[in-house]
């Protein structure tokens, strides 16, 4: 399953927004355009189903009432999701969110012919097999008997669902944010990951312990390729369970010995970017369906780039990045940059726009005679507004 399409209409300064998805995908344009306000939503739609939008505004130290956009005077946040399930299938999630109650007090999936539908205080699951509604008639009418937070689906047990919208929810349950990644949270001790690496990075050791010994190897060989001096990738067990990451590398003993020393080091000594690394290419291992990395280049030596936008690419989940470099750009094959390089601008109202990058005349252009990254350092961002007005999109 892949999203192909999200709309929004009133997360921040996601007004009217629209976002069409390839595989891979990557968000440019000028500071304060809303980069970061897209990955914050696709994290909001995850939490929608996992069910604890608490405390996924504790973690981002926001209050309820900030969620919303200060541009209209609208209460809700209203979205929808398009996607394509493994059987080239569409599939449909539309909802209104109520930053009040913290929950969708509307919303309607349909997926291989199951619906799940929650409007005016009652809720029902139909399967395609009888089209007979699961549960219905919740009493009052006014307001279900329950109390949760998002989704509908964060409370049904996945035993009472049909198994379309239970492989619907196992998806947005798997994307996985990694927006807030810091050398500091990433060195941080961690008993328990939960398999997850945290929006921060704060529970890595614990995750790649998790993950196990073979697929540490796996990770071992991938980043032998550009740190040819690593040895070994491991977490070691302290005492309380408590897990360290450590790196073992080799080196020559001096210049006139070619017999090699190995040096091991603990987390809170390695370097920033190789972290990084280790955080993204662990991530690329596992099962999550949708990951996403805020300024993807950020503490990545110019010479890693390459390597690290090839593993993005050739990810089997569906990825979506931000960047200001055209360094990341310019690794991207044509194709792929036309269909995933996205240019997010504000219009005179204050609203986040996307639009595909490569499509703007100008621009299409340029990538016939230039690469990715070559077109992008050539355009003036500040000077693009007037051509996207003149074909009908922007201001």
């Amino acid at each position: 399953m892949h999203i192909d399409t999200i709309t929004v209409d009133n997360f921040k300064s996601l007004v009217d927004f629209r976002l069409d998805l390839a595989k891979f995908n990557c968000l440019i344009g000028l500071n304060g355009c809303g980069k970061s306000t897209v990955l914050q939503f696709m994290d909001f739609l995850a939490q929608q189903v996992r069910g604890d939008i608490t405390g996924w505004l504790e973690e981002r130290s926001w209050k309820p009432n900030e969620i919303g956009s200060r541009l209209t005077s609208k209460k809700n946040i209203d979205f929808s999701v398009e996607l394509t399930d493994e059987a080239g299938e569409k599939v449909t999630w539309e909802a209104s969110f109520n930053p009040v109650q913290l929950h969708c007090t509307y919303e309607r999936i349909s997926i291989g012919g199951a619906i799940c539908e929650v409007d005016k205080g009652t809720f029902v699951v139909s399967e395609p097999e009888t089209g007979l509604p699961g549960i219905i008639n919740v009493s009052p009418p006014e307001k279900l008997s329950f109390t949760y937070q998002g989704s509908i689906l964060s409370q049904l047990r996945e035993s009472t669902l049909p198994s379309a919208l239970v492989k619907f929810k196992a998806f947005f349950q798997n994307v996985r944010s990694l927006d807030l990644l810091s050398p500091e949270l990433l060195r941080q001790r961690t008993r328990n990951a939960a398999g997850s690496l945290g929006s921060g990075g704060q529970q890595l050791s614990a995750f790649l312990h998790e993950l196990g010994a073979n697929k540490r190897q796996e990770l071992t060989v991938l980043l032998k390729r550009v740190y040819p001096q690593l040895e070994k990738l491991d977490v070691r067990s302290l005492e309380s369970g408590w897990k360290q990451l450590e790196i073992t590398e080799s080196f020559l003993r001096d210049r006139s010995s070619q017999s090699l020393g190995k040096i091991t080091t603990e987390a809170r000594h390695i370097n920033d970017g190789m972290l990084r690394l280790i955080a993204v290419l662990a991530e690329l291992q596992t099962d999550d369906r949708f990951v996403l990395f805020d300024e993807i280049e950020n503490g990545i030596n110019p010479e890693l780039v390459e390597f690290l936008l090839d593993a993005l690419v050739s990810a089997s989940q569906q990825v979506l990045v931000t960047t200001h470099s055209p360094m990341v750009l310019n690794y991207l094959e044509d194709d792929v940059a036309t269909g995933g390089v996205h240019y997010l601008y504000k219009k005179p109202q204050g609203n986040t726009q996307a639009i595909p990058f490569f499509s703007i005349p100008s621009l299409k252009k340029k990538l016939s005679v230039m690469g990715p990254g070559e077109a992008f350092v050539d355009t003036d961002l500040t000077m693009l507004g007037d051509e996207i007005a003149a074909m009908g999109e922007g201001p």
